[in-house]
């Protein structure tokens, strides 16, 4: 067996070497039990509060493609509870233990002058997404919107400040005195280290730096568990208290990352993070921006991957009613072997899927054709920001002279799989786009799904909301007078 190498990474202005770990050691448990950097709390242990928010910084050259927004490193908040130590070789990790000084950074100052913290749990992971923000904006030389820091602090909660005055101190913090990282000592100690594919940390978590190492080892271990955001597995292990006997890791897989277009498919690699992912759908479909921004929040999307969130299967994910709506197909890997599956087929039941054992989702390929339709996406959730969907929807259509001429309409939550709406899209196949032929569509939509009830909605509540949504697509884009967004919404533009 080949040796483990140690993790190395870079943490409190020096490098750090850890011979060997338990592979599912979180960084959070790392964190406060060995390193003593308390200041970092342990609130939901799930990726929902916030309160252990870090910052880690990676080489441009090593990420999914993300401009550098500091001199030389991409910095990204993560909550530390979902993420492994292993994960972390290469890297650089941020705290708010990070943040001292002779004097409080303008983050501190400012959170302390708009009364920003009471019981003062919640405010290390608040200090932490405020600092990322300060150093990107400062590096950028720009001032986000007061929409915009509430979009980055989307993932952080607060149940006794309230967010007035955070959000007046994420503001006051760029009116201060600037103090910003120097980031020269850090990204030379990181160049520094080598990946390597052997084991890291542990025998059992394996890391390959290529697609064909990964696909010969996951080849030769289908029993392996990939892993690459660990915002599934995490929860995982933290609530369900799984073993995980072997891991292989896909974040220093760089070609996995690569997202680009080329031959008339937008590819993006299994292993680009939901942020980048959803930045370049939303490039080619500027009404997906809101179902990015509602997905999760920043430090999940940061982590998280929108292939993983495919290849999870789970029926209320967000991602893949909008892919299947852009007639997404997946390429998947076992060995050399590389087959194309348009991703509607992909799904057989719930949490199944047509993976063969050693098999993997390589790319997630979108057809640029697709993305030049009429695109709508919806989420129904109890929260609007950082919350679980009980219906998502996502529609594209292809109008020829007021009639269908193309129409796909796939949902989540509606059934043990996301699926389209296939008799709802014949009830509108080569109609005129009218309310009579939307009416029909939304009849069949009963006869596509017979939804379940559950703690976040009733079947009844999902069919009638999957109709109001058809209903709201046909108001945003019938061919006269189509509502703006303005008239469809509640909520400001961000």
């Amino acid at each position: 067996m080949t040796p483990s190498q140690p993790i190395r990474f870079y943490h409190r202005g020096k490098l750090v070497e850890i011979a060997a770990v338990t592979p599912t050691r979180t960084v959070l448990d790392w964190l406060r039990e060995d390193a003593h950097c308390t200041g970092t709390k342990e609130g939901c242990n799930e990726g929902d509060c916030g309160a252990c928010t870090v910052v880690v910084g990676e080489l441009p050259e090593r990420t999914d493609g993300a401009e550098s927004a500091v001199p030389g490193l991409v910095l990204r908040s993560v909550n530390a509870c979902m993420q492994f130590v292993p994960t972390l070789h290469g890297k650089a990790l941020f705290t708010v233990e990070d943040l001292k000084g002779d004097a409080l950074h303008p983050v501190q100052q400012a959170m302390v002058e708009c009364h920003g913290s009471q019981c003062g749990f919640c405010t290390p992971g608040f200090v932490m997404s405020l600092w990322a923000s300060h150093e990107r904006h400062r590096a950028c030389g720009t001032v986000p919107s007061r929409q915009q820091l509430a979009d980055e602090l989307s993932g952080n909660l607060c149940r006794c400040t309230g967010y007035r005055p955070i959000l007046d101190a994420g503001q006051r913090m760029f009116e201060l005195p600037a103090v910003t990282l120097d980031t020269a000592p850090i990204v030379e100690a990181l160049r520094g280290i080598a990946l390597g594919d052997g084991p890291r940390g542990a025998p059992q978590f394996h890391a390959p730096t290529s697609v064909d190492a990964l696909a010969r080892l996951f080849e030769e271990r289908p029993d392996a568990r990939l892993l690459a955001g660990g915002t599934d597995i995490g929860v995982w292990v933290n609530k369900q208290f799984r073993d995980l006997p072997e891991i292989i890791y896909l974040g220093d897989v760089d070609a996995l990352k690569r997202i680009e277009a080329r031959d008339g498919e937008l590819r993006i690699g299994a292993a680009a993070s939901l942020e980048a992912a959803w930045a370049a759908l939303a490039e080619y479909v500027p009404q997906l921006t809101e179902m990015w921004l509602r997905f999760a929040s920043p430090p999940i999307r940061h982590a998280g991957t929108m292939g993983g969130n495919v290849a999870n299967g789970s029926p209320i994910g967000d991602a893949p009613p909008v892919l299947m709506a852009l007639d997404a197909e997946l390429e998947l890997r076992r060995g050399s072997r590389v087959r194309r599956l348009p991703l509607a087929a992909f799904y057989v039941d719930y949490m199944k899927n047509r993976l063969e054992p050693g098999e993997f989702v390589q790319t997630i390929v979108v057809p640029l054709g697709a993305m030049q339709r009429q695109v709508r996406a919806y989420k129904i959730s109890k929260r609007f920001d950082s919350d679980i969907s009980a219906v998502g929807a996502a529609f594209a259509l292809e109008l020829q002279g007021g009639t269908v001429a193309e129409v796909r309409l796939a949902f989540g939550g509606m059934a043990a799989i996301v699926k389209r709406a296939e008799q709802a899209e014949a009830a509108l196949a080569g109609q005129p786009w009218t309310r009579a032929a939307v009416d029909a569509a939304k009849a069949a939509l009963a006869r596509d799904f017979t939804p379940l009830s559950d703690m976040r909605a009733s079947a009844a509540y999902r069919l009638r909301v999957a109709q109001n949504l058809l209903e709201r697509f046909w108001l945003e884009t019938r061919p006269v007078q189509p509502l703006p967004a303005k008239a469809t919404r509640v909520w400001s533009p961000r």
